[in-house]
């Protein structure tokens, strides 16, 4: 049974699906937009990925779902204060023989970069990887310490 389509004929000029043209004019428009600012914390990714970011006294502590991969797909490094985690979920269909017709699961590179601290013991950085979930422990030096200080706010 084949699928069709039954969207309103207004829609023809956007090749039949309105979604896919509206969804085509939004990333244009944030592609331009963001073209040439530099980030420190994140990059484009042709894959999200979503994570969580915690911290102690001890440790900071990074969790990153990434579904469908194996620790053999994922680098991570750490780097001036830097956390980088990178990969690549291939794609796992063959366009050339079979017929798509929805195809909402994502593929690609990605690059995540997060701005930490430099009071991070790299020696001691740990990576776990389970059932598509990396958990990253950046245990901090024993020396550092909160050096915060309160500033007094005084009037003029």
């Amino acid at each position: 049974m084949a699928l069709r389509s039954f969207l309103p004929s207004r829609f023809s000029d956007f090749g039949g699906d309105p979604f896919t043209s509206i969804s085509r004019a939004i990333q244009r428009s944030l592609e331009d937009a963001w073209q040439g600012v530099p980030s420190t914390t994140t990059e484009a990714a042709a894959m999200p990925v979503a994570l969580d970011v915690s911290e102690d006294d001890k440790a900071y502590r990074v969790t990153a779902e990434l579904p469908g991969l194996s620790e053999k797909d994922v680098d991570v490094s750490f780097d001036d204060g830097i956390l980088t985690i990178r990969g690549e979920k291939k794609v796992e269909r063959d366009e050339e023989k079979d017929t798509w017709h929805i195809v909402e699961r994502s593929y690609g590179s990605f690059q995540r970069r997060l701005a930490l601290s430099n009071e991070v013991d790299q020696d001691k950085i740990d990576a776990k990887f389970e059932k598509g979930v990396l958990n990253v422990t950046l245990p901090k030096l024993p020396e550092a310490k909160k050096t915060g200080k309160k500033i007094e706010v005084k009037t003029a």
